[in-house]
């Protein structure tokens, strides 16, 4: 009795305790809101804050004039989606840290296995080419609001760095990062199926992730529905936020080359 006793204390000691849901079902809904009203508002302060620095006094010299020149900008723009950037994923860690949460855990910033990551990158490969040859047949230019910012920008290095690299890592963050586990964490309930949360919070972030690239027309966000959709799958099998952020990067990495092919 005394060794049963012994064994089952040690079973409840090296067994860790289920992590309760950093955020409540209220939680999630106003996290979800609160994250995407600092979205906006953090691309709009970045364009206020490189328009200042950037544009001539003509052309800044009031709000109005910020907006409407720096929205068009390519160095204003790619300054500011930096700024949008520190901003955001500031704001990501600092949400996780005052509910408690462990950031590197809750974000699931953590290896994956290299058999995945090749699998999935197979996959984008082949949304890839059935996308273009899609875009092809409609006659469809989905990259046509970067041609302004590509004819004004100091260097293309930096629209390039600002749109394949930065806007990627806290977009990830932020929809398959931050939000997608406060879906997820709601639906860790034994009443519910094993994928639920997974599902429920790969349709909900997708969808959302899509509607607000408001410079796109309805063909363009479909296909974005159907990306992130892959880069949530790309979570679930890894089980790491950083095969996703790798695979925005290259599907960004891409059409931003085939862009520049076409221009040159």
């Amino acid at each position: 009795d005394f060794m049963l006793k012994n064994a089952s204390n040690s079973h409840h000691l090296t067994t860790p305790p289920k992590r309760a849901p950093l955020f409540s079902r209220l939680g999630v809904f106003l996290l979800t809101v609160g994250i995407l009203m600092a979205f906006f508002i953090s691309q709009l302060l970045g364009v206020y804050i490189a328009g200042k620095l950037v544009l001539p006094p003509a052309k800044n010299s009031t709000m109005a004039d910020i907006f409407f020149f720096g929205s068009n900008d390519g160095t204003v723009v790619s300054l500011s989606i930096m700024i949008g950037c520190v901003l955001l994923v500031a704001i990501s860690l600092l949400v996780i840290r005052i509910r408690g949460g462990n950031s590197r855990q809750y974000l699931a910033l953590k290896p994956f296995s290299l058999a995945v990551g090749i699998g999935m990158l197979g996959l984008l490969l082949v949304f890839m080419i059935g996308s273009q040859a899609l875009t092809y047949l409609l006659d469809k230019s989905p990259l046509l609001f970067v041609d302004p910012l590509y004819q004004s920008v100091s260097s293309v290095w930096l629209l390039i760095f600002a749109m394949v690299i930065v806007a990627p890592i806290y977009e990830e963050m932020i929809f398959r990062g931050l939000l997608w586990s406060a879906i997820v964490e709601q639906f860790t309930s034994p009443t519910y199926s094993k994928h639920r949360g997974a599902v429920v919070a790969s349709v909900v972030t997708s969808l959302i992730f899509a509607v607000i690239h408001v410079q796109y027309g309805i063909y363009e966000i479909s296909t974005i529905v159907v990306l992130a959709l892959i880069f949530c799958y790309a979570r679930v099998k890894s089980g790491s936020l950083l095969l996703p952020i790798l695979l925005h990067i290259v599907n960004n990495g891409a059409a931003m080359w085939q862009y520049l092919a076409q221009t040159a």
